[in-house]
This record gives C-alpha cells, structure tokens and sequence, in this order.
C-alpha cells in the first residue's frame, strides 16, 4: 500500500496504529500551525473556545497548547526541537523540548475527545512520545522499535486514539529516552471529565507542573546526560527559585495542584499553613476511603499526584520540596563542611597570594547566599531569593502560595507580599530570661568503645 493511499485512508476516519509513513510534503499544509512559546511567564488558563467545555488548568511558567476542530477530532501539532530555557535571570541551559519550550505545553482534552497529535522531529536524532499514563491502542503507545518505527529527523507523525479516562497524565519520548528526557523532554497532559464525576470535585483554581532536575556545570549551558544522582539543578518546570511564579489564590477558594515527577529521584512535596487530601493519582482519581489529610507527600519516579485544599488561611506560605538539598542550586558536591573552623589568620595569609579567595560555610551556608558571591557566567544562583523580610536562602524546587481575601475569581495576579495585622509576626524579645532548662551530660560507660565510622572512600574517620 502506498504512502498517500494509508494516509487518505487515515483520515478517511479509518483508525490504525501510528502512521509507519512520514507525512508528504504536499499534504504539510493540512497540518495545524504550530504554536511557538518562548515566555517563561505562566500564561493564563486557556478557554476552550471549541469542543466539550471544561475548566482549563493553570501551568506554573507554562502553558496549554491551542488546538483545531477536524471534524469532531481534536488535533494539536507538537514539534520536537531544541530549545533555549532561561531557568533564572542569568542563567539560560540549552535544552530540548516541544513548540519552542521545555517542559513542552500541556494538552488538555475532555474525556471521550477523539485527538489527533502530529508530532514533527526537528531533533539532531530520531524521537517518539509515549502517552504517559494513557488508555490507547498498542500502536499508539510510542514506544521506537516496540510498538512505533522511531520518527526520524526531519519526518512528521501522526498518533490518534480517544482519550478514555479523566485524569493528570504525562508524555515523553521513549527513543533514546536517557539523552532526549535528561535534555529536558516532556509535559503534561490533562483529561477533564465529560460529566460530574463522583470522584472529581469541581475546584476554583487548577495549577499543574513537572518536577525535573539537570546536572549544568557552572559557566555551561548543556546538562550533562550521563549523570545517574549527581544533580545539580532542581527545577520545577525548568524554572528555580527564585524565578519560578507563585501561586495566586483567592481566599477559601478549593485549589488543586497536580504535580509528575520524571526525575531520577522522588521528592517530597510540602506545603505550609493547610492540609491538603491527595485525591488522584496517574492511576487516576483516588477512593474517597483512601484519602486523608496531609501537609507532605511523597511523589515517586514517574509517578504524578493530585493534592486538593481549601486555601483558608490568608498569608505567604511556601511550597516545596522537602530534600534540602533541593531548595538550592549550583553547588559543588565535593564542598567540605568547615562549620566551627576558625579560619581568621589564615584567610589573611591565603588572600595575600590569592585575594580572590573566600572562606566557604565558616558558620553555615547562610551567608553564601546572603553575601551573593561572584560566580561565572550563566550560572544558576545558589540560593537568592528574597522575601519582605530579608533573604530566604532558598534556589530551586520552591515556590509560595499567596491566599488574599481580596485575590478576584479568575485572577492570576502576584498580589505582592502579604500584610501581616499588628501583632502577628514574629519579634525579638529583650526582657530578661531565666536559664533555659538543658539535658545532663550521661557519665561515661565504664571500660566503654568509641565507635568509630569510615564512608566508603572517604579520606578521614569520622569519631
């Protein structure tokens, strides 16, 4: 069979596996214009203006892909290319993505939809993407050599399959998956329910995004594919704290936040000032009878988790990953710890012979950030963010909800920071204080051991 008879025969409404032939270059012109994001901003949530209704989600620094009505399919057109992502102010990696950003832009559907997803491969190498999640056709799961010939450079494909049960999904390439996801491809995808589902409550406010790690040497621009834990960027939808969005809520509003993870590693998501219940997961929404109230959650690789809250208490309340080392950035993984090390007369000798040499964690790494020392060029900050009150000493995978009783429906504003009324913030006391009350030294164990530990390839014992 030829290649423009299986294509007529494609979109005569004849369904099969993934179109094994390349799109002519005659027929491009039927394809849907793809839409090129570059803005790091996170765009308002897109009304559907065809097809079933539902209500859009919000993709912190992100954003939903438009789409076209073809005869009761829905069709996007996804591009698989290189992208520049600035991840903070100064600091740009050259990364891999979809229609013009990484992570690419989230597709929202409506349960029952039909889709027809071409995907054009502007890569150096061949690519596919796997449906996340997704109830489809073996054909259509995207898998190169398995179930899909790889989509070539330069070559467009076609997947279409109907989207079967509402939920957070997410896509990928499966095609040379550790060089293509470590670059920075993938995205999410939203299934809205077509009726009242007993499981999915309606809510006010939608955020979704991806967590996503890269390892970008200081000074460089490219991440680093053969790293397996050494991570150095911990990012949330390619952006670090702290040039990744807030989010705005109105007070009381029910807020759900939907977060995938396609890391190496898990993470710990927490959120201060409320209880959250996790009501779905990429399995899909969760039985009422296993719900309960958290303030953490842990969210596995590859997997995805629906958090759903009443944000009923007004404030700025930080939201983010509860590895510490993730709330910071461009550190080096071989730094000793020099805490309590009395370095005063010899900084003075080192500096005569290097005067650019500065003392590294002498009481904490607190002052590294506050102090915002030089670093080269294109270089992630450690940990900069600020807030009304003074430095924060956080710089990746966190953020702050903003609950405003004065915070309109629909508005995605930054309200600024919040006010707090008289006599709710912490304060310093200078009264006099009575000795604080401390545990007694236990005495020694008579002919006792002092344990003594070495790391595996570590140079000193550690007593």
């Amino acid at each position: 069979m030829s290649i423009n008879s299986s294509r007529r025969r494609f979109f005569a409404g004849v369904t099969t596996a993934v179109v094994g032939a390349t799109i002519a270059r005659s027929a491009l012109a039927a394809l849907p214009e793809p839409v090129i994001q570059t803005s790091v901003a996170t765009a308002p949530p897109l009304q559907p203006n065809s097809g079933r209704p539902y209500n859009p989600v919000v993709t912190l620094n992100g954003w939903t892909l438009p789409w076209r009505m073809n005869n009761g399919v829905k069709e996007f057109h996804l591009v698989a290319e290189p992208v520049e992502r600035e991840m903070a102010p100064g600091f740009t990696a050259q990364l891999w993505g979809y229609n013009g950003q990484s992570p690419g832009p989230t597709i929202e559907v409506v349960e029952g939809d039909r889709v027809r997803i071409f995907v054009s491969n502007k890569l150096p190498e061949h690519t596919s993407i796997h449906w996340h999640g997704q109830r489809l056709p073996n054909g259509m799961d995207g898998v190169s050599g398995l179930t899909q010939p790889a989509i070539k450079p330069g070559k467009t494909f076609v997947y279409e399959f109907v989207a079967r049960r509402p939920g957070t999904f997410m896509y990928h390439p499966h095609a040379d998956e550790m060089v293509q996801m470590a670059m920075g491809m993938h995205g999410m995808w939203i299934t809205h329910p077509k009726n009242p589902h007993p499981l999915i409550d309606e809510v006010d406010r939608d955020f979704c995004f991806l967590l996503n790690a890269f390892d970008v040497e200081p000074g460089s621009r490219t991440p680093k594919v053969m790293t397996m834990s050494d991570f150095n960027i911990w990012s949330w939808n390619s952006r670090i704290f702290p040039a990744i969005d807030s989010l705005n809520v109105r007070l009381n509003d029910k807020v759900r936040i939907r977060v995938g993870n396609l890391t190496m590693t898990n993470h710990p998501i927490h959120l201060h000032g409320h209880e959250f219940m996790v009501t779905g997961t990429d399995g899909g929404p969760t039985p009422k009878s296993a719900r309960w109230h958290e303030v953490t959650t842990d969210i596995g690789v590859g997997q995805m988790r629906q958090l759903e809250f009443i944000a009923d208490e007004e404030g700025d309340w930080a939201i983010h990953c509860h590895k510490s080392h993730h709330t910071m950035n461009a550190m080096g993984h071989d730094v000793p710890t020099m805490i309590g090390v009395d370095h005063r007369d010899l900084i003075g000798k080192i500096q005569q012979v290097a005067p650019d040499y500065m003392l590294m964690g002498e009481r904490g790494m607190a002052d590294m950030g506050a102090m915002e020392m030089p670093i080269p060029d294109n270089t992630a900050p450690m940990m900069t963010g600020h807030g009304q009150y003074g430095p924060l000493e956080m710089g990746g995978m966190f953020s702050v909800l903003k609950v405003r009783k004065d915070q309109r429906p629909g508005d995605y504003r930054d309200p600024g920071w919040f006010r707090h009324p008289a006599g709710t913030v912490a304060y310093e006391y200078t009264g006099a204080l009575k000795a604080p009350q401390r545990q007694k030294p236990q005495p020694a164990t008579p002919g006792g051991t002092t344990v003594k530990a070495k790391k595996p390839g570590a140079q000193h014992k550690q007593h």
